[in-house]
């Protein structure tokens, strides 16, 4: 079917009312969604739940006769991408892709609309071809959009930047000329690239750093950190100086560390993100957290646990008083489990409150407090008055000291449920940590009822991993006897989907100790981490190089990401 041969223009939600994939009552509900928040009506249609993705395209590609293109999985040539002018890539969310084999006279474009008679006639006009439409997902196209087309934006931008600021002969050094300059000046626009094009590469921290000459901007991807810019080194004070704008700091101090907090939205999403600002010796570093508001509340299906381990996730969270803790280095996904166990708890009949620092995202029913040091409102002092608030609930964002420690343990023993986190290597050590904090053996034996160790492993990306027969050393490091047959591992290569890194996403590797009668009465003796650890594992738990190995063999990960969680543990080989 030739998309123009009609020309008449035919909506997306009628192809899918007719073909009975949706009603005509959901189609008006997509629509009165569509007015008030605008989107593209195929997208709203899935968000609303009334269609899955995979169905989505069936349809429209049966009943348009067009091809379906991922286009996250094309490898797109600069001179391409050149042939539609960036505002028209952006008016009609469609990318160029390439000539087609047999007609160089026919250009494949990338829609989110495909029925858009007009997106096809000005695209053919402005690349003189003709044009062959072909269906891609609109969150996809705007991912490519900000990577392919954003990237040229920001650095003409800078260029600009740069030359007003030598044509008024200003330097770094004339920090109030540059600063009456930003509002108005392309740096909003680098800071805003930098801050989109962090979202739609899912990087959670961002890095921009003064080096000798230059300015670089990394992102930190899958716990990885990747250089994606480089900058004049004279546009730095000018972009610190709009990230201390919108972050709410004094831009004028320069000296001191500073702290900030800024919200964005990106593609409909919100984030929050929080930002750090060091002095360096060659001018101040940046460095911004980004959180997505929905990011961190995530259902129990999607922390990576098998159904053997939701069955001990689920028992240690049916208790009803006691800590249990959530334990980890930095970037582990402590946070993530600690708000996912507490949106499965939170019901009507509990009262929960947690004390934070900061609050990381807000749930609805859930009374959530700050931690304000100045106003004397420290993790202990805050959990004082929240004992008097008639809590079922408590968590606490981090146990840091030991008179944290003693409240959380009076309130475990005296009837609440307490969820908190803390910085320890394995689910044993956690334990002999809290003894060390002051509390004796036969109370932390007493309160305790559950703890989780975890880390986050990279997952090997689906459309590119490589399999392979693994050597006999590589068996033994996966708990295997070496002379077992044919074991099937992969390996990282790297496509275009996974921007060549071979990786896309992290999955959970857990360690989880629920405190049984026996431990109890382990722990009360005041035996040793590997004590508590043997007993666990005669009692079934799997370590966390255990779970690590259990991903290696499913083809979820590779083993050098496996050996990183064994390092960190201390485990030998």
């Amino acid at each position: 079917m030739q998309v123009g041969g009609g020309r008449k223009k035919i909506r997306i939600g009628d192809l899918l009312v007719e073909a009975g994939a949706i009603t005509a009552e959901e189609l008006g509900e997509a629509i009165e969604y569509q007015k008030e928040n605008g989107g593209k009506l195929g997208n709203i249609i899935m968000e609303l739940g009334f269609i899955s993705q995979e169905l989505l395209i069936t349809v429209l590609t049966t009943q348009m006769g067009i091809d379906y293109i991922e286009i996250k999985a094309c490898k797109l040539d600069k001179e391409i991408l050149n042939l539609v002018p960036e505002a028209m890539v952006n008016k009609y969310k469609a990318v160029p892709i390439c000539y087609d084999d047999m007609n160089p006279n026919v250009l494949k474009v990338a829609m989110a609309d495909p029925m858009d008679l007009d997106a096809i006639d000005d695209i053919g006009i402005a690349t003189n071809t003709q044009v062959e439409p072909l269906l891609a997902l609109e969150d996809d196209i705007i991912e490519v959009i900000g990577k392919h087309y954003g990237d040229s934006q920001a650095r003409e931008a800078a260029e600009l930047f740069r030359k007003e600021m030598e044509s008024k002969g200003v330097y770094d050094t004339d920090e109030d000329a540059i600063n009456e300059d930003i509002e108005n000046s392309p740096v909003v626009l680098i800071v805003k690239q930098i801050l989109e094009g962090g979202v739609r590469q899912r990087a959670s921290d961002i890095h921009i750093e003064p080096l000798e000459n230059s300015v670089r901007v990394r992102y930190r991807i899958d716990g990885a950190l990747r250089e994606v810019m480089n900058y004049d080194y004279s546009l730095l004070s000018a972009i610190s100086a709009r990230i201390k704008i919108i972050g709410g700091m004094d831009i004028a101090e320069k000296r001191k560390p500073q702290d900030g907090r800024i919200t964005i939205i990106v593609d409909r999403r919100e984030f929050d993100v929080r930002v750090s600002i060091l002095p360096t010796v060659y001018g101040e570093k940046t460095v911004m957290r980004l959180t997505s508001k929905d990011g961190l509340t995530k259902p129990k299906s999607a922390l990576g646990l098998d159904q053997e381990e939701l069955k001990v996730f689920d028992g240690i969270l049916s208790n009803p008083h006691g800590i249990i803790l959530v334990t980890g280095p930095t970037g582990s996904g402590k946070s993530t489990t600690l708000y996912t166990s507490l949106s499965e708890l939170n019901t009507e009949d509990v009262n929960i409150i947690t004390v934070e620092d900061p609050v990381e995202a807000n749930i609805e029913g859930i009374n959530q407090v700050q931690v304000n040091v100045k106003a004397e409102l420290t993790f202990a002092a805050a959990l004082r008055s929240i004992l008097r608030q008639d809590p079922d609930i408590i968590m606490i964002g981090e146990i840091r000291d030991g008179e944290t420690a003693k409240i959380a343990v009076q309130a475990a023993i005296t009837g609440h449920l307490v969820v908190s986190t803390l910085h320890t290597n394995s689910a044993a050590s956690t334990v002999t940590r809290i003894i060390d904090m002051g509390i004796e053996p036969y109370v932390a034996g007493d309160a305790l009822v559950g703890v989780i160790a975890q880390r986050l492993v990279r997952r090997l990306c689906n459309n590119c991993k490589a399999p392979r027969l693994a050597e006999p050393e590589e068996k033994k490091v996966l708990g295997l006897p070496e002379d077992e047959e044919d074991v099937v591992i992969y390996e990282p290569v790297g496509c275009p989907l996974c921007g060549d890194c071979g990786y896309a996403g992290r999955i959970g590797v857990y360690e989880m100790m629920p405190i049984s009668k026996e431990l109890q009465a382990v722990i009360s003796k005041g035996a040793t981490a590997d004590v508590i650890e043997k007993q666990a594992l005669s009692e079934g738990m799997l370590t966390l190089k255990m779970g690590a190995a259990k991903h290696v063999l499913n083809g979820i990960t590779s083993l050098s990401e496996m050996k990183k969680i064994v390092y960190t543990t201390g485990d030998e080989y």
